[in-house]
């Protein structure tokens, strides 16, 4: 089987190539463009969406390998096929051929469908690392249509009472999801501007995604929809807006707690990730041999597979090791 180590990262060492590495490698596959899966990399891999977004979050001088989502290339001993991963505009998944064997990396995924990012897709493969954000049972996502319609009642209500509904959710990916349920609905998203700059390269990329959103205006919010990064929540600019109305969109909204952590309005399970039942299903798809996690409760759905008779580790700070593995 192919080999790989982790230390601070994954590396496929046969074939000099990092995985969604934070720190900046020689050599790298970029799976999506949110912060945490990018690095000043030398060389980089990834998809037309991701390599766009990249320009735009993580400008520099480096050699950039485009391939299409569903193209292949060959690189150093192994050919690398891109995957949908279902999870932003762009976000591939790396299936990795060599004489070894095959490797399917799936960088933040999810099965679920989506309004704003490319269906996912699968392929077998002897050797699966995949993320983990949810791993646990009690991650179930409703299903996403009743949450956007909730989503959507929650804006119209505020707006009946002549307060401001504000939607706090990252400005890349989530933001853009909410976009095309709230235009659907027959709602003005009024964008922050990270938001707004995210998603005008949505357009650029993806002819077919919906316009009549707006640009941020203090004397234009009467009757919007405010879209706005939950790092901003605290900002002056939200405290002037006549009677906010602030709710977030997010996975962790299952967790009873969320409300009183996010100190919002409302809290609802919108979520970009497979959940536990999707996780459980990816492998089924893809049939490995042996499964390697990442993130959120790696360990403890590395330790479900086992009991399932799966072989699979986690690859995280819970190991508490620097694995070389073959």
């Amino acid at each position: 089987m192919i080999q790989l180590r982790y230390k601070h990262g994954v590396e496929l060492p046969e074939h000099r190539l990092w995985l969604d590495s934070q720190r900046a490698k020689p050599f790298a596959f970029v799976s999506h463009a949110h912060s945490d899966h990018l690095g000043a990399h030398d060389e980089v891999i990834a998809s037309p969406g991701t390599m766009a977004l990249m320009r735009e979050r993580m400008p520099g001088v480096r050699t950039e390998h485009e391939i299409e989502i569903g193209g292949s290339r060959a690189f150093d001993g192994c050919r690398i096929t891109l995957l949908s991963a279902g999870h932003i505009l762009g976000s591939a998944q790396s299936f990795v051929e060599s004489d070894a064997g095959t490797l399917l990396y799936t960088g933040d995924f999810k099965l679920r469908p989506s309004l704003s990012a490319e269906p996912a897709a699968w392929r077998c493969a002897d050797t699966l690392i995949m993320e983990t954000t949810f791993g646990l049972p009690r991650y179930e996502m409703p299903p996403t249509d009743e949450v956007l319609a909730q989503i959507v009642a929650f804006c119209r209500t505020a707006i009946e009472d002549r307060a401001t509904p504000v939607l706090l959710s990252y400005s890349l990916g989530k933001a853009q999801e909410l976009i095309c349920a709230l235009l659907a609905a027959g709602l003005t998203p009024m964008l922050h501007e990270a938001t707004w700059k995210m998603t005008e390269i949505y357009r650029e990329q993806r002819p077919d995604f919906p316009t009549g959103y707006v640009r941020f205006d203090p004397q234009q919010t009467a009757g919007k929809v405010l879209v706005w990064p939950p790092n901003a929540k605290r900002s002056q600019t939200i405290a002037r807006l006549p009677k906010p109305r602030t709710a977030v969109a997010t996975g962790w909204a299952l967790d009873p707690s969320a409300i009183h952590r996010y100190k919002c309005d409302a809290a609802f399970p919108l979520s970009d990730h497979a959940d536990y039942p999707d996780l459980l299903r990816y492998v089924t798809l893809v049939q490995p041999r042996r499964v390697f996690t990442l993130h959120g409760f790696a360990a403890e759905f590395a330790a479900d597979l086992r009991l399932r008779g799966i072989e699979a580790w986690a690859l995280n700070k819970a190991n508490q090791l620097d694995l070389a593995l073959s």
